[in-house]
């Protein structure tokens, strides 16, 4: 078995069948951690220190660009914006800036002053909302819409920005108004369209129909080698994730995501899962050692706990105290495979994030957990001592804790 490697041990029914999908040539990411995340009724707008921190983080996988503010909100969103690219240009990050704006000179403007204080390009991502509800809602119709976008695209191009015409509520979008809409921010200068699901509406399918008919836009239009796709997709129905894998492998060329999901109502689509999932997918190649370093500064800045179930930086994503499961993690390692026993009983490599699979005892347990635990802390694992850990366990409703165990141990075995 020594020369059996994974992709001879784990079968991957997503790489099966004709209608497997290609791997995308481009798949970057946005980070709207410090914009959109920064938007959730629950959270504190952190100091821009802070902030400075976090977009350190952010460079260090290799993402490519981050929404840093929006400067037209006033001048303590303009200063952290201001700082935040002068910390790109000072300390040399590859990561690039982006800020969002209303279609609105009064929010573009502080952009491009920005821009001149510091010397850094800022992509400025204009949005206005693109569907029928949004527009009775605000009692626009679509000519108004398609004339504050020009005006907004061509203002901000001809200020020298680097333009993201962002279409608010895209999902729920009729075909002809967006035909309408995004030729015209095309027209007018814009080098990206953000199509987004500002509620969380949208399914896979959904994602994949409109991704598509966007390309196949493009392509008629004649740009499709030089407008690129952004896809905002926010978890309202849970499906955040998937939909924002769906938009990618339909030709989404960038896609955003915020540390936990923050964001607006219950928020957006999870960096953390997003990196992780691109990188299972061979769709990058990130060192993701600083994973739960970025998620656990941001939960502490803003103020929001990380559940113990929160896939990947979760306290128990790598956590078990089930016999079955623990005893083939033992058995895997004792193998001296480190790989297969980050795998056998997990769908993510812990070790990838800088974490290992541990091993509890509980009343699910078996003895291969209590000989484990001890042995891994230098306690003698003698069959006394195994049964008496075992015995509380399968009495307790919880996990026992370090010092209950060493308590039983103690009561059965001499230590000294």
């Amino acid at each position: 078995m020594s020369d059996l490697t994974e992709d001879r041990l784990v079968y991957d029914w997503a790489e099966s069948g004709a209608e497997a999908p290609e791997r995308p040539k481009i798949a970057m990411l946005d980070d709207e951690t410090l914009r959109d995340g920064l938007q959730s009724p629950s959270v504190i707008d952190p100091p821009t220190d802070v902030k400075v921190k976090i977009l350190h983080l952010m460079d260090s996988f290799g993402i490519e660009t981050a929404d840093v503010g929006l400067p037209g909100a006033g001048p303590r969103q303009q200063e952290a914006v201001e700082t935040l690219c002068r910390e790109i240009a000072d300390s040399k990050l590859n990561i690039q800036a982006n800020c969002a704006a209303r279609t609105m000179q009064v929010d573009i403007q502080p952009i491009a002053d920005v821009v001149q204080k510091t010397g850094v390009p800022i992509e400025a991502c204009v949005f206005i909302g693109s569907s029928p509800i949004r527009q009775y809602a605000e009692e626009w119709d679509l000519d108004h819409v398609l004339r504050l976008s020009r005006e907004a695209v061509e203002f901000a191009v001809g200020e020298g920005l680097e333009v993201m015409y962002v279409t608010e509520d895209t999902i729920r979008a009729k075909p002809g108004d967006l035909r309408q809409l995004l030729s015209a921010g095309v027209e007018a200068g814009a080098k990206r369209l953000c199509l987004c699901d500002t509620v969380g509406a949208a399914v896979p399918r959904g994602v994949i129909n409109l991704v598509t008919w966007v390309k196949n836009l493009l392509e008629e239009l004649g740009v499709a080698d030089s407008v690129g796709i952004d896809w905002h997709g926010h978890r309202d129905r849970a499906l955040d994730v998937a939909n924002t894998l769906a938009a990618v492998e339909a030709g989404a060329t960038r896609v955003h995501g915020t540390a936990l999901g923050i964001g607006e109502r219950i928020g957006n689509t999870p960096m953390e899962q997003l990196l992780v999932n691109m990188k299972l997918l061979g769709w990058r190649d990130d060192d993701l050692t600083k994973l739960p370093e970025y998620v656990e500064t941001v939960s502490k800045a803003v103020g929001v706990p990380i559940p113990v179930n929160t896939p990947i930086v979760g306290r128990d994503a790598f956590r078990t105290a089930t016999g079955v499961h623990a005893a083939a993690v033992i058995k895997a390692q004792r193998k001296g495979q480190a790989w297969l026993a980050d795998r056998v009983y997990s769908g993510v490599p812990a070790s990838w994030v800088g974490r290992e699979q541990e091993i509890e005892i509980g009343h699910m347990s078996g003895a291969s957990n209590v000989q484990y635990f001890l042995r891994s802390r230098g306690l003698p694992a003698t069959p006394e001592a195994v049964e008496a850990v075992l015995a509380l366990a399968k009495k307790s409703e919880r996990l026992l804790t370090d010092a209950e165990i060493l308590e039983v141990v103690q009561s059965v075995v001499d230590l000294n």
